[in-house]
């Protein structure tokens, strides 16, 4: 008899690339991630907060801020679970090569953003929060990208066809090091992935315009903070306290907050309803402005 061979799915082939190349110049490819993600999802939150009467310069100073925020929280918490990859007063520092733990910089933009919106209308306040929590999704799939790119967020050996194989030298990655030619979960693609997800429904909601402001906050709350959680359980190099990492506590927190902003966005405008007042008052206002300058004219003549 001849035997059978049973085809074994081949992830992705997969060889670090955290720099490029360019003439004399090296770019850092997690930093150019990074940065693309914070200026493509700053753009489209300001953009989709001027329709709401929120101007762009209140956008910038706000999403810079979080942005900020994020990533020192981020950098904080990576350097106090990975003390032993800190050789130098610079590796705490040395962002551009990878090591944010999302979790932290949540954590931390989310304390300071009442602080931030301060300044705003109360309804301001709600619509800029559906904003930022666009532009978050936004920049949470670039920053997995630089992830790939640099050998992290990796789980164990696998044979899921968008696992990676991987093709390159051991201890060219983060986290490892990887044996060759074996498959490995890679949870910066299915992060990717599922926030793309969860990305595509808020623009849908947001589109439709008829949810209460907080509903987008919601979605992405409640979608990540399930997803996440159950993503982490494939991680194999991070650190756990009681089976759990730390962004899985993170997510436990996460979800009764989203479910919150969902449940008491009912009490709050839509942004079709607030347009409609905001565009009501706008009129309103400028028919005082004609009907005082011809009353003026009339006692000028």
């Amino acid at each position: 008899m001849i035997p059978l061979v049973s085809a074994v799915p081949v992830g992705i082939p997969y060889v670090p690339f955290p720099t490029i190349e360019i003439g004399p110049l090296t770019i850092q490819v997690f930093g150019l991630c990074v940065a693309a993600g914070v200026l493509l999802g700053g753009f489209v939150t300001a953009r989709r907060n001027a329709r709401l009467g929120i101007s762009t310069d209140d956008t910038e100073k706000i999403v810079i801020a979080l942005v900020l925020a994020g990533v020192i929280g981020a950098r904080i918490l990576w350097v106090l679970t990975n003390l032993d990859r800190i050789e130098s007063p610079i590796d705490v520092i040395a962002v551009w090569d990878g090591g944010l733990q999302f979790s932290g910089g949540f954590i931390l933009a989310l304390v300071i953003s009442p602080y931030l919106v301060r300044n705003l209308s109360k309804g301001q306040r709600w619509h800029m929060i559906d904003g930022a929590a666009i532009g978050l999704a936004i920049g949470l799939m670039f920053g997995r990208i630089g992830c790939y790119a640099v050998g992290e967020h990796l789980g164990g050996t696998t044979t899921f066809p968008l696992g990676i194989t991987y093709r390159g030298t051991p201890g060219d990655t983060i986290e490892g090091p990887l044996v060759v030619g074996e498959t490995y979960w890679a949870l910066p693609v299915i992060e990717f992935l599922y926030v793309g997800v969860i990305l595509l429904v808020m623009l849908f909601v947001d589109r439709q315009g008829r949810f209460g402001a907080g509903t987008l906050a919601g979605v992405f709350c409640v979608g990540y903070a399930v997803s996440r959680f159950a993503s982490d359980f494939l991680r194999t190099f991070d650190d756990t306290v009681y089976g759990f990492t730390g962004a899985q506590y993170m997510c436990i927190v996460l979800l009764p907050v989203g479910l919150w902003f969902l449940l008491s966005a009912r009490r709050r405008e839509s942004p079709a309803v607030y347009q409609s007042r905001l565009a009501a008052q706008q009129a309103a206002a400028v028919e005082g402005t004609d009907s005082t300058d011809s009353t003026r004219t009339v006692h000028e003549d």
